[in-house]
């Protein structure tokens, strides 16, 4: 562990006092930035417009022969950048090549190359596009936090905020400037194979905690982002994370009302509030309608009525998705036409290149107005402004001494432990004592790959242990922890890793019941290989067979077994959660996660996660904790969702035990009555009732108890995470919009009802009532 004092003040000004991710003050348009566009646009031939408008990967213009696979050590081949950059002046590059992380002075090299083509040619720098996921994916030696999820169960909006201003300034010491994140999309169906990526379930947790990654990436200067920082994508614009299969990519059903109330409120809080400088659509199609063709979500919604200035890009191949998967248009042109007429602003091809000349063709055939041209490249000319590409189109990596940092990863080891959720603890089991013997076991036991997960120095992150050996996995971790002759492996179960995510080699039970004998505990590891995106799908939901079977069988052992899952969604777990004397909840932490594990055990850090999603207990029983009265089984207010039974689900929405207790007290409102633009003040005073010290997030509900339209039964409207010494007692204290209490009707406009409403923070409720209905079209609360 790091014991430097200078990291432990900063970690304590991150992490003791959370009260939000900040804002950015969302000015106009630069004039100055305007009048240099108009001088570039002026003496722009078609060619060169279009060419703004595309996107290729950097496999394209790769040494080797073939565009989808590039020749290691990776080098740019000067005819295909000739072809890439002089014939069809393309103006943005992404990716990497044969799809493995690089060193700093790789990407530096590359970079400058493509650059200094770029400039020569058109004099207009490229932007280039990385999914910087959880830290700088693609780049060694980065710093890597822990997925998204885990970053929602930390309820931790200044951890949140700073990770992406380390992974901006680690991307920007990678020569890029752009990163496809964050991931805002609401992961509700926990089938989704991208459960990971997302902030969870809840609408306001996914617009905080996606308004912070933005306000990190970008800074405060949306027209002057600055070296230190990078442009923020906001993805995948909408309802990416509920499709009716459960399956990656394909069509959802998503109510009007609840369209624009949950699936759009983050996107907009981000562009809005956080004053995020590009958006990347939705793969699949919601209702009906292909998103890369929907004129009213990508023009009306979002350019028109958010007056959003800056660039809406396709996800990967998605024009021509319209054409080979969903099947709208006829030819690839037609394709082209509805994309670009829809509002699609830069088209990630990424292969090709016959994307630009058919768009110069629909334009002098009159298929597509040159309107619609010269806005798109009016907006990716001043996303390049913005980032300072003209003045600085490459640097050098020395010019980033603080890459890869002890003190990144003290924010990345923070990170892995506020994430980290206690979801049983029988009898006080944990923590465990130091001088515990222990059987670490389980698939996930002795990988760097499965504390990692997906887009980590790969797409489907089977190439982490090669770029993670200097970290420790969850049997490491302990055997530094509690010394080397009281742990011992024998995992089990082992994942097939040069197969399919889910294949597992023949199970080794019996070796992993023998290797229990003399131990005093087993630490069961179990969950989930890494994958990514549609690779990621699944038909069962189920722990696979022979996990479930190894720990029916350590049970049986009568030695205690603590259950680790690390899995990137809620794998069903009942039929071995009764035996299991203790559960805790890693998701995908990062490089640090076997480290805070290990911590987590010992009592060293106090675990105070909470979960962001709902945990199913069946399969046919996937509900959400906003889910509506009628979802109900017995007829309670709670229902199926019984935060005290507890009979349909495994664990709720928000729950997350700790090593000490939490006392709720005088919770408060304001004002008694209110109206739409009234703001109360509600506080509520929290208590460490236990002998140690914890933190703890506090959350507050609404429950809208009657309404025009079923109401959900209750919804997260604010929550702060502090810190508290034993018998300590903070005041928390949240200022409430009334209009955040309005619901979306049935016409799509915002409705805030006349009655009755209760507010809930922990076992604390107070009523208020709304004395005057108000209805309101506009997009914003």
């Amino acid at each position: 562990m790091i014991k430097y004092s200078y990291i432990v003040l900063l970690l304590l000004l991150i992490t003791s006092c959370n009260t939000g991710g900040g804002r950015v003050s969302v000015v106009g348009l630069d004039t100055n930035i305007e009048k240099k566009i108009d001088s570039i646009m002026a003496r722009m031939t078609l060619e060169e417009k279009v060419g703004q408008m595309a996107q290729f990967t950097l496999d394209v213009i790769g040494k080797g022969g073939n565009i989808y696979y590039s020749d290691e050590p990776f080098e740019i081949d000067p005819g295909m950048l000739d072809t890439v950059i002089g014939k069809y002046k393309v103006g943005s590059i992404l990716n990497t090549a044969n799809n493995r992380a690089r060193t700093t002075e790789v990407w530096e090299k590359a970079v400058r190359t493509i650059q200094e083509r770029a400039l020569a040619e058109t004099g207009i720098p490229v932007i280039y596009g990385i999914d910087a996921i959880h830290g700088t994916t693609y780049t060694a030696g980065s710093t890597l936090f822990p997925q998204g999820v885990g970053m929602a169960a930390s309820f931790n909006t200044n951890l949140m905020k700073e990770g992406s201003r380390i992974a901006a300034y680690e991307t920007r010491a990678s020569n890029i400037a752009w990163t496809f994140a964050p991931t805002m999309d609401l992961g509700r169906d926990a089938r989704w194979s991208r459960q990971w990526e997302s902030y969870g379930e809840d609408a306001y947790l996914n617009a905080q905690m996606g308004l912070a990654s933005t306000l990190g990436f970008q800074g405060d200067d949306r027209n002057n982002v600055g070296s230190h920082h990078i442009a923020a994508c906001t993805k995948h614009y909408m309802g990416y994370g509920v499709p009716v299969s459960g399956k990656d990519r394909t069509p959802a059903l998503i109510s009007e009302s609840e369209l624009r109330e949950k699936y759009f409120e983050p996107f907009r809080t981000s562009i809005v509030e956080g004053g995020a400088l590009s958006l990347m659509v939705n793969s699949g199609i919601i209702n009906a309608v292909s998103t890369h063709a929907d004129y009213r979500l990508l023009t009306e919604w979002v350019k028109e009525d958010l007056a959003f200035d800056g660039v809406i890009v396709t996800d990967w191949a998605d024009v021509q998705n319209l054409l080979s998967r969903d099947r709208i248009a006829v030819d690839y042109k037609g394709a082209v036409k509805t994309a670009i007429n829809a509002g699609i602003d830069l088209v990630m091809e990424p292969y090709n290149l016959a994307f630009c000349p058919a768009l110069v063709e629909l334009v002098e055939e009159g298929e597509v107005p040159m309107s619609r041209i010269d806005d798109a490249v009016r907006r990716v000319l001043r996303l390049k402004f913005r980032l300072g590409l003209f003045e600085n189109p490459y640097w050098s990596r020395s010019d980033y001494p603080d890459f890869g940092s002890r003190e990144s990863e003290a924010v990345a080891k923070a990170a892995a432990d506020e994430s980290i959720t206690l979801l049983k603890n029988e009898n006080n089991i944990l923590p465990l004592p130091a001088n515990a013997r222990i059987l670490v076991t389980g698939p996930n036991a002795h990988s760097m790959r499965t504390l990692n997960g997906g887009w980590s120095y790969s797409w489907q992150g089977e190439k982490t242990e090669e770029f993670a050996q200097d970290y420790n996995t969850i049997y490491e971790a302990l055997q530094h922890k509690f010394g080397v002759p009281n742990v011992r492996y024998e995992p089990g179960v082992t994942y097939k890793m040069d197969g399919q995510y889910y294949e597992e080699n023949s199970p080794e039970i019996g070796r992993a019941v023998a290797a229990a004998a003399g131990v005093d505990y087993i630490v069961l590891c179990v969950g989930e290989n890494s994958y990514c995106e549609t690779p990621g799908n699944l038909d069962e939901l189920t722990l696979s067979e022979n996990q479930t079977a190894l720990a029916l069988a350590l049970q049986k052992t009568g030695k205690p077994v603590i259950l680790v899952l690390n899995e990137g969604r809620p794998r069903l777990i009942r039929r071995i959660e009764p035996d299991s004397k203790a559960i805790i909840q890693l998701y995908l932490p990062g490089n640090f996660g076997g480290d805070a594990l290990a911590d987590v055990l010992t009592g060293d850090i106090n675990p105070s996660g909470k979960l962001p999603y709902t945990y199913p207990k069946f399969e046919q029983g996937l509900i959400t904790y906003d889910h509506k009265p009628s979802q109900n089984i017995d007829g309670k207010m709670e229902g199926a969702y019984d935060y005290g039974a507890q009979t349909s689900i495994q664990y709720p929405f928000g729950f997350g035990l700790s090593y000490t207790t939490f006392e709720y007290t005088n919770l408060a409102v304001s004002e008694q009555e209110f109206v739409s633009g009234d703001v109360m003040t509600v506080t509520v005073d929290v208590k460490n009732s236990g002998a140690v010290a914890g933190k703890e997030s506090v959350l507050l509900f609404s429950s809208d108890m009657v309404a025009s339209l079923s109401p959900d039964v209750r919804r997260l409207r604010a929550f702060e995470k502090i810190s508290l010494k034993p018998g300590e007692t903070k005041t928390v204290t949240f200022l409430l919009k009334a209009d955040d209490l309005a619901f979306v009707n049935e016409h799509g406009k915002w409705t805030l009802e006349a009655g009755e409403f209760k507010l809930q923070a922990g076992n604390q409720i107070a009523m208020i009532n709304c004395s005057k209905t108000r209805i309101w079209d506009t997009p914003n609360k």
